[in-house]
């Protein structure tokens, strides 16, 4: 008994909230700063206060997270439920519950399967705001002045671009050197796109037509830099038209969705951006010799036709053959005619002696015919005056502010009283059916069961909820329900049936059972 007291006495005693302190700065300064690997569980997305909790576990243990707002949005992806990350941050406990739990600084996937789960979903979230659609894609320069390369300098890619180029249209290629692997590649990208479209179209360094961006092939982690989603948005954003070259065939990324022709290869990229010279060259000298094989024939048709043509014209001597006859009768025609004229008004003249009476006779007849007709001109031309001005009048009348204002006010009155004829109306129409209403309201009431049950009478179903209608119908121990005016009470049956009647003697009145506590009793 004595060595039991003094180890009690010689034992330090510690509080609860000592203890949980002293755990938690052990804790923090042991695992102060740790990568750990697992599976995101119980992810529901950010809490209302912007921080997320969820647990990491592998196949044997579990441990819980926390990713506090201001981290959260620091993070390169989105954390998804069953993804494998790799979680660097410390440890810490939670007095409150008596476990311990990873503060995260930083997410990042972990292996190929998360990389890809982490595409997939930027995957989605750009083609749902419409950086894929097919419609904003533009179609390339059939044969552009200049070409804007971004890859590595140092690589087989751009050498086999230019080569490609060299060998099917030579023109100018301008090579903006950028990182194709690592952790910067995403943005010297995409700083290499937004730079050649800023460049003026008239500067020293003028804009190029087209852009291939390319890079060889390679695993799913040395392509992650063209994942990038500003890569994607910068793509999809220039002016100019963007060729992704990027890996294999078999190979696909952001980029490639995002751009508005995908190459297989780079070689292949090339092949797409410029034509072939010798093909172009052919072309057009098939094309001009058919040109002038076509123009030859047309001037033969056009000459064999204007050769008919001219045959089946006549001479200049049967065209004028005809007019020349008739030329020479008509003038010898002419000489006796003028002889005859002559003649006729010399006789014609000595017939008559030209008189001052006669002269003065015809200017009489002159002056008299001109002063009617003057007179019936004067008089037709102030009637048409009166009709104009009368005319004139009647429209100016019409169009005076007094009628114009007096239609006007009759539109107004009118107007009013329909109006009113349609309030009237209305309101009519509203007593109507609000009578309607009430006299349905009141035959309701009537026609109700609910006033039949305040004037203190019950209306009993059985246990399906059907109604009772008849004693006979009623066995006995059957529950019973009984509805009243202000509710429902539940009863057994003693008796039911028809009963026949038997003499009336006096029954001695049972005695009172005490009713249990709970126990309503029957009502029968």
């Amino acid at each position: 008994m004595s060595d039991a007291s003094e180890s009690r006495t010689n034992a330090t005693e510690y509080t609860v909230s000592e203890i949980s302190g002293a755990l938690k700065r052990t804790v923090e300064d042991v695992f102060g700063n740790v990568r750990v690997r697992g599976e995101i569980s119980g992810y529901r997305g950010p809490h209302s206060s912007g921080h997320a909790y969820f647990a990491l576990k592998d196949d044997r243990a579990r441990l819980d997270a926390v990713v506090w707002k201001g981290t959260m949005s620091r993070l390169k992806f989105r954390p998804e439920e069953g993804m494998e990350v790799i979680a660097t941050g410390k440890l810490t406990t939670y007095p409150g519950k008596s476990n311990y739990q990873i503060v995260i600084d930083n997410l990042e996937p972990a292996g190929a399967g998360a990389l890809m789960a982490l595409l997939e979903e930027r995957k989605r979230r750009l083609q749902a705001e419409g950086l894929f659609d097919a419609g904003r894609k533009r179609r390339l320069p059939f044969m552009p002045r200049t070409i804007g390369v971004v890859t590595s300098p140092t690589g087989s890619v751009i050498r086999d671009i230019i080569h490609r180029i060299k060998d099917r249209f030579p023109l100018h290629v301008l090579v903006w050197p950028v990182r194709v692997q690592g952790e910067t590649a995403g943005a010297e990208v995409t700083a290499a796109v937004n730079g050649f479209n800023a460049l003026a179209w008239d500067g020293a360094i003028a804009q190029p037509d087209l852009l291939i961006v390319a890079r060889g092939g390679g695993s799913l982690e040395d392509l992650w830099g063209f994942n990038d989603e500003g890569l994607a948005r910068a793509v999809a954003a220039s002016r100019i038209p963007v060729i992704s070259a990027v890996g294999h065939e078999t190979d696909w990324t952001l980029i490639d969705l995002a751009a508005d022709v995908r190459a297989p290869t780079p070689t292949g990229a090339a092949e797409i951006a410029v034509p072939v010279k010798a093909d172009l060259e052919a072309t057009l000298a098939s094309l001009g010799a058919r040109l002038k094989a076509v123009a030859s024939r047309n001037f033969e048709r056009k000459r064999q036709a204007v050769r008919a043509a001219a045959r089946a014209l006549p001479s200049p001597d049967q065209l004028l053959a005809l007019p020349r006859r008739r030329f020479d009768e008509a003038t010898s025609r002419l000489g006796r005619a003028l002889s005859v004229s002559i003649e006729r008004k010399r006789a014609r003249l000595a017939g008559q002696r030209l008189t001052p009476a006669t002269l003065s006779r015809r200017m009489n007849e002159a002056r008299t015919l001109t002063g009617r007709d003057l007179a019936r001109a004067q008089a037709a031309f102030f009637a048409i005056v009166r009709e104009r001005r009368a005319r004139f009048a009647r429209t100016v009348t019409r169009l005076s502010p007094a009628p114009i204002a007096r239609r006007q006010k009759l539109q107004a009155d009118a107007l009013a009283g329909l109006t009113r004829r349609q309030d009237h109306a209305v309101a009519r129409q509203m007593d109507r059916l609000r009578g309607k209403l009430t006299q349905a309201d009141r035959l309701l009431a009537t026609l109700s069961h609910k006033a039949v049950l305040a004037r203190g009478f019950a209306l009993v179903k059985d246990a399906e909820g059907a109604v009772i209608k008849l004693a006979a119908e009623v066995a006995p121990g059957a529950a019973l329900s009984l509805e009243f005016a202000d509710g429902s009470a539940d009863a057994i049956a003693t008796s039911g049936g028809v009963q026949p009647k038997a003499p009336a003697k006096p029954v001695a009145k049972p005695a009172t059972k005490p009713r249990e506590p709970g126990n309503q009793g029957s009502l029968f």
